[in-house]
């Protein structure tokens, strides 16, 4: 947990690999996750690499595991995660994967397309039944008596072969049966009588059962026609406009007995075809078991190959063409496990030639690298969402786990709500462990991950809802919610506030006996005076403070408000400035460690003499003031804004009486001359010590070792580490003379900028501060009246109605309650106390300039 503090060390090496066994040590490095590669070949592309026809076959091995995942979500089947983790193949390991996947390929296509001829066989072979039994049913059908006959018939009631109409007939009468889609069927009918002028008799009737459709693979229930002709040439036409609508046409059969023999005949067949499908579904089963074993393992191999050789793309080549060198970002404390995973990946691949690492300097700045675990994570997120921390820069993320949920729990203060989300936020973390919670919570950038801790994989309930991404975000954030839920059940104790309600937790420290017996009020003035006043000046009347928190008698009084403004005003005065001046402490861990000690008294000393001598000072007022005047005495008490703004004026105000004597001539004026001279101290102090140093350096042409460490241009960077300078730079030092002007017009212009922004911020972010004061009042408000809105009026009427009626009464307290008081306005005091972490606190001391460490690992399965 020390890297947690500051970043730890990361350095710079070379590693040394020889061509045999490069893949298995980038292998063994992959699966211990210690290194980030940096690219010896950008100028490369990607074609021209030396291992890209390995990368190639990766690929081609990708589109055959793809070409299976389809076959299998085809089937209805889900693959699941790897169980294990393999390795990474060797080259015959990865050969025979190759080939078994491929016959796996070839075997699944040729299933698949004969399982696809025999269904859409034995479709065909179903409607072709179907038809003939319809047509068989239309065409024997008896006609009623009497009924004469017609040129033209549409009605399933008629006959299509009506013996007196086939008597007066000369010729031979045709018939072209077939389906259609049901959409089809009104155009088709209308076009038919169209083009052939009513030259024939067609009848239309629906499928008993329905066939699934081979273009869409919908369950569609066909239509069957039968179309009675005469005439070669409207039998043409009818063909025709039958092909131009996709009817699926089958020939009909002219006598009984034919089409009895074409019955059996085609029952015969669908019967054999059945059996048929049936043994070719159940080799399609078997084939699609053994992918289903084999594929998770694979993918996961064919992951890590890949990833090993695009490692190996990154790697340059030594003369002899024996040696593969790759350079890493590692941290200073994983050399020997680097040691030891080369060791291993050597004997692995039985190379007699060991591979070693060596370390080399470096001008460019080390990435950051924060050890975090799964409490540590969400405060540290919070962190690299402003920025990432410069190299070996003060994290702010451990002082932000006591700062963050404390000024969240000040505006959010309340017993109730805090306890709400307490709850919620507990039972995340007693079921973190759960699957269905975790499910989605790693995060997968390329060949990379970020150093995180999380935890195991357990067994849990399933009643959990999906893993969504917002929900994702809750989880990951569960221990910063359980501490924003323990602070604010504090913070409402402070205030005595539950659900907008006072409890009695002591008796209070006011006693209206004592008042009452003191006035001697009367039935007369009780009966026309709705509020009494205590005095506290009565002896017993005020008994002193309450034990812990606001006396609930407060919440009875009328002036409850204008003292809750009092109190919380200058309660998020004073946390303000001590949380800015704890933050411009923090910066004296900066320069000490990066051995800025000219900071110290030219930068660091004048801030905290400008943030004492005026803010510092004010708080010095708020609490002599307090402890100086009681009840007896507080009609005399002065302002202490008037004294604050007769500080800056050098004047006095007959009418406000000072706190302490002396206070306006020697003290306030000296303060305020304090402040205005540690101006100028920070604006030219650190310009002209290093025009100084320099200067000291050209005229002994021995450059100090403290000179080079202390020409800095950004807060956290050390001397020569900027990652864009230049060969000349750094061999003739950046000191000619444009580089010598051009360097002091830099650095004075950025500290002319940290220098107003510094003391414009001290005055903008404590009146930021008052944001605690705004959103508190805010949330007692909001939920006062809710509890007197909704709440309050389930208790009107105290009979078996109103017990009724307070059910659905609170259940709507209750979801606006949720909804309001705890999403909203726990995202509003969520938001305004990253704000004032981020701009009002970390601006102080922190730079994050930075850039993380991803070190090379292999990554999940992106198909889990």
């Amino acid at each position: 947990m020390g890297s947690l503090f500051r970043s730890e060390e990361v350095c710079l090496a070379q590693l040394f690999l020889h061509s045999a066994s490069a893949y298995s040590c980038v292998s063994e490095l992959g699966e211990r996750g210690l290194l980030e590669f940096r690219d010896l070949n950008p100028h490369v592309s990607a074609f021209q690499r030396r291992f890209v026809g390995e990368v190639r076959r990766c690929e081609e091995m990708e589109k055959t595991f793809t070409f299976l995942q389809q076959e299998l979500h085809g089937a209805g089947r889900v693959l699941g995660p790897c169980t294990e983790n393999p390795p990474a193949p060797a080259a015959r390991e990865a050969l025979r994967v190759q080939e078994q996947s491929e016959q796996l390929a070839r075997e699944l296509r040729e299933v698949s397309r004969n399982r696809a001829a025999l269904r859409g066989r034995l479709q065909d072979l179903r409607q072709y039944l179907h038809v003939l039994r319809e047509g068989q049913r239309l065409t024997s059908m008896p006609g009623p008596p009497g009924s004469p006959p017609s040129s033209r018939a549409f009605s399933e009631h008629e006959p299509l072969l009506d013996p007196s109409v086939h008597h007066h007939l000369d010729r031979k009468i045709n018939f072209v049966t077939g389906v259609i889609h049901p959409w089809r069927v009104s155009a088709f009918e209308r076009l038919l009588w169209r083009a052939c002028r009513g030259y024939l008799v067609a009848s239309f009737v629906e499928m008993p059962e329905p066939l699934e459709d081979p273009n869409t693979g919908e369950s569609v229930t066909w239509v069957i026609f039968l179309i009675s002709y005469w005439g070669e040439q409207i039998g043409q036409k009818i063909r025709k406009i039958s092909d131009c609508f996709h009817c699926h046409m089958y020939p009909y059969p002219e006598s009984e007995a034919s089409r009895a023999d074409t019955l059996n005949g085609l029952l015969s067949q669908i019967q054999d075809l059945s059996v048929v499908l049936e043994e070719t579904e159940q080799y399609l089963a078997q084939v699609l078991d053994k992918v289903m074993l084999a594929l998770p393992a694979w993918r996961v191999q064919m992951q890590k190959m890949k990833a090993v050789y695009l490692i190996l793309n990154q790697c340059s080549l030594d003369v002899t063409e024996k040696c593969l060198i790759a350079e890493v970002w590692c941290p200073v404390q994983d050399l020997t496990q680097v040691q030891e995973a080369l060791r291993q990946g050597s004997y692995k691949s039985g190379s007699s030639v060991e591979c070693f690492v060596q370390r080399i300097p470096t001008l460019e700045s080390p990435p950051t690298l924060i050890r975090t675990n799964k409490f540590t994570a969400g405060f540290q997120s919070i962190v690299d969402a402003y920025g990432v921390a410069s190299y070996q820069e003060v994290n702010p993320a451990p002082y932000a786990i006591i700062t963050f949920p404390f000024i969240f729990a000040i505006m959010f203060g309340d017993v109730g709500h805090g306890l709400l989300m307490f709850l919620f936020a507990l039972w995340m973390v007693l079921f973190e462990n759960s699957p269905s919670l975790q499910q989605g919570s790693n995060e997968v950038s390329g060949t990379g991950t970020v150093w995180a801790g999380g935890g195991g994989v357990g067994h849990g309930s399933h009643v959990f809802p999906p893993p969504t991404q917002i929900w994702q975000m809750f989880f990951k954030g569960r221990y910063l919610i359980l501490l924003m839920g323990a602070f604010s059940i504090y913070t409402g104790f402070i205030y005595n506030e539950c659900f907008s309600k006072a409890t009695v937790i002591f008796p209070s420290a006011w006693s209206v006996a004592t008042m009452a017996n003191h006035s001697s009020w009367s039935s007369a003035y009780l009966a026309t005076h709705r509020y009494l006043t205590l005095d506290p000046n009565v002896t017993g009347v005020f008994r002193g403070p309450y034990p812990f928190g606001i006396d609930p008698i407060w919440s009875l009084a009328t002036n409850h408000l204008n003292f809750l403004n009092s109190f919380k005003m200058k309660m998020s005065v004073v946390l303000g400035i001590v949380h800015m001046g704890f933050g411009v402490l923090l910066g004296v861990f900066n320069h000490v460690h990066f051995r800025q000690w000219h900071r110290l008294v030219l930068e660091l000393l004048p801030e905290v003499v400008f943030l004492l001598a005026l803010f510092g000072y004010l708080v010095f007022l708020i609490f002599y003031k307090w402890v100086k005047f009681s009840a007896a005495d507080s009609q005399v008490a002065p302002s202490i804004l008037i004294h604050f703004i007769d500080m800056f004026l050098f004047t006095s105000n007959a009418d406000n009486l000072p706190l302490y004597r002396g206070q306006v001539v020697p003290v306030q004026m000296v303060l305020v001359v304090l402040a205005l001279v540690s101006v100028p101290v920070l604006l030219l102090g650190t310009p002209l010590y290093l025009y100084n140093q320099r200067h000291r350096w050209r005229t002994n042409s021995v450059p100090p070792a403290a000179a080079v460490e202390q020409e800095l241009l950004l807060e956290g960077q050390e001397a020569g580490n900027s990652v864009n300078a230049t060969k000349e730079d750094v061999e003739s030092g950046g000191h000619g003379p444009d580089a010598e002007h051009k360097d002091f017009s830099e650095v004075f212009m950025h500290q002319a900028i940290h220098t107003i922004e510094y003391c414009l911020g001290c005055i903008s972010n404590t009146a930021s501060y008052l944001r605690l004061w705004a959103l508190s009042l805010a949330h007692a408000q909001l939920s006062e009246v809710l509890w007197t809105m909704v709440m309050q009026n389930g208790f009107v009427r105290l009979s078996y109605v109103g017990g009724v009626v307070l059910v659905p009464v609170f259940a709507a307290f209750a979801v606006l309650t949720v909804a309001i008081l705890l999403v909203m306005e726990g995202l509003s005091a969520f938001l305004h106390a990253l704000r004032l972490h981020w701009v009002e606190f970390q601006n102080k001391f922190y730079v994050g300039a930075g850039y993380k460490l991803c070190p090379f690992t292999f990554a999940p399965d992106p198909w889990e």
